[in-house]
Order: C-alpha cells, then structure tokens, then sequence
C-alpha cells in the first residue's frame, strides 16, 4: 500500500463519558472533612488555652 494511501470504508466509533456526581455524597464528605476541622482546632484551642499555660 501507498503511504498516503486512506482507507475511508473505517468507521470511527466515538463515544461519550459523562461523569455523574452525587449530590448527597459530596454533602456527607463535606460535613466530614467540616467535622475533622472542628475537631482538630477545637484541640488545638484546649492546648494552647489550659495545657501551654501550665508550663
């Protein structure tokens, strides 16, 4: 065959991925990660509050 030779009896096949996110899913992880946060400044008010003070 010719290098520029084109078959055009080929059919590209194209397809679509669309990326579904569920709403409730992302809430839940949110309120998470919020909890996570809460909890870690509210140690590190305890320590600088009452425990640093101590020394």
């Amino acid at each position: 065959m010719e290098p520029n030779y084109k078959d055009r009896s080929v059919e590209v096949e194209r397809t679509e991925v669309q990326k579904k996110s569920d709403s409730s899913v992302v809430a839940s992880t949110f309120i998470k990660y919020a909890a996570y946060l809460i909890i870690f400044f509210g140690l590190l008010f305890f320590l600088v509050k009452y425990i640093f003070p101590l020394f």
